[in-house]
């Protein structure tokens, strides 16, 4: 099999690039390991910034027609005390709440949106094992699919494969690690159709945890430090439960929707990036080149910014064949300053709040002085309603539409 493109991992990067490269009229297959999109426990916060590409895309109308809630202002008990922490309305943006939808319902309808497009293709249950080179470039991946094994030959390969990337791996390419001091336990409760309230984030002297709204359940994150899960899980499921309740009362009548272990996934947390991104033929984005804390919820947001970009700066060059290796690394150095950015703000966030939440200790929890402003000064609010909404330096769709009239 032969195409101009290649990409590998179906999440949003993968999923979004393959659709403007499609739209463009560039020859491009996706692959996706699994049969279908149905993941639980994914990023499901779809941003004002992700959601004016899907207006840029005329996708806008029929994408919020599928089942979400919105979100625009994030407030949360710190020690008991009220804070807000931002609000979206304060931004200058044609949607300013986040949309929350099950990640396989975003990436179904890139996948059905894309159907109209015949130089796309979305092979599932096809898992990229290894890189096809000739000599120091890559030409394209090794599969396997359910027929058997498969070889693609690409003018251009692109790791979308997140943060354990196969592809990243084979490459060589070397990771920067900056840390995180938390690791986090998802899982669901059940929500009665009476039950109302706007409080995202708890936090206490040595506990955190953050609850959506998703509508008939609530999703739930509960922060642990670094490393604790297996000391978590010694202690029994009932003191964990017991912990949740105490801390957000609303979860007491669907908790028992948690009967196991099963049902608490582990987020190992990781922050790091690639130093370099780029192999002749190759291209990592999304988490395949930077892994993001879930502070923020920002991660879709970013894969989806560096499908944009990557399609801004190749899709009329891969008309023409092969970028180079330094036109593939345009899309570093454009993407590379808002991931640092990005990055650095989790961290700061990490070291000033979280880290001081997490020590234990048996004195009453104080509000940290950069959230009790934010609380007192509405219009502060606006600045981390920014940073999560829209990001630094937000991307817009410049690449072409072949099927433009």
């Amino acid at each position: 099999m032969s195409v101009r493109c290649c990409i590998v991992g179906g999440g949003p990067a993968g999923m979004m690039l393959g659709y403007l490269l499609g739209r463009a009229g560039i020859d491009v297959v996706v692959l996706e390991k699994h049969a279908d999109f149905f993941r639980d426990f994914r990023g499901d916060t779809v941003h004002p910034s992700t959601l004016q590409v899907m207006d840029e895309l005329g996708l806008i109308d029929g994408f919020l027609e599928l089942p979400h809630q919105r979100l625009q202002v994030l407030e949360g008990l710190f020690g008991g005390t009220p804070v807000r922490i931002a609000d979206l309305r304060r931004l200058d943006a044609k949607y300013p709440f986040i949309a929350f939808m099950p990640q396989w319902d975003f990436l179904n309808f890139l996948r059905e949106s894309g159907r109209r497009f015949p130089s796309l293709e979305v092979m599932m249950s096809t898992e990229a094992v290894d890189l096809i080179r000739t000599g120091e470039t890559v030409a394209g991946v090794r599969a396997r699919t359910p027929g058997g094994p498969i070889d693609i030959e690409a003018d251009l390969t692109v790791a979308c494969d997140g943060r354990h990337s196969i592809l990243r791996e084979r490459a060589g390419l070397a990771i920067e690690e900056i840390g995180a001091p938390m690791d986090v336990l998802w899982f669901r409760a059940g929500r009665r159709s009476d039950q109302t309230e706007n409080v995202f984030a708890r936090v206490e002297q040595g506990k955190m945890m953050i609850t959506f709204d998703r509508g008939d359940y609530w999703q739930c994150a509960y922060v642990i430090a670094k490393g604790q899960y297996d000391a978590v899980k010694a202690r029994g499921l009932q003191p964990l439960l017991d912990d949740v309740v105490r801390m957000a009362p609303i979860l007491t009548s669907g908790i028992s929707d948690v009967t196991s272990f099963d049902d608490v996934k582990l987020l190992t947390v990781a922050i790091n990036r690639l130093t370099r991104w780029t192999r002749p033929g190759l291209l990592c984005i999304g988490d395949a080149a930077h892994a993001m804390s879930p502070v923020g919820g920002v991660g879709v947001n970013l894969a989806v910014q560096d499908a944009v970009a990557s399609a801004n700066l190749l899709a009329e060059k891969l008309r023409r064949g092969r970028p180079s290796e330094d036109e593939l690394g345009a899309v570093r150095r454009r993407r590379e300053f808002p991931v640092k950015m990005t990055q650095r703000m989790q961290v700061v966030v990490q070291n000033n709040i979280i880290s001081g939440a997490l020590r234990p200790g048996d004195r009453p929890l104080k509000v940290p002085l950069i959230v009790r402003l934010l609380t007192a000064v509405p219009w502060l609010q606006g600045i981390p309603a920014r940073f999560i909404g829209l990001g630094v330096r937000p991307e817009h769709v410049h690449s072409p539409d072949a099927n433009a009239s």
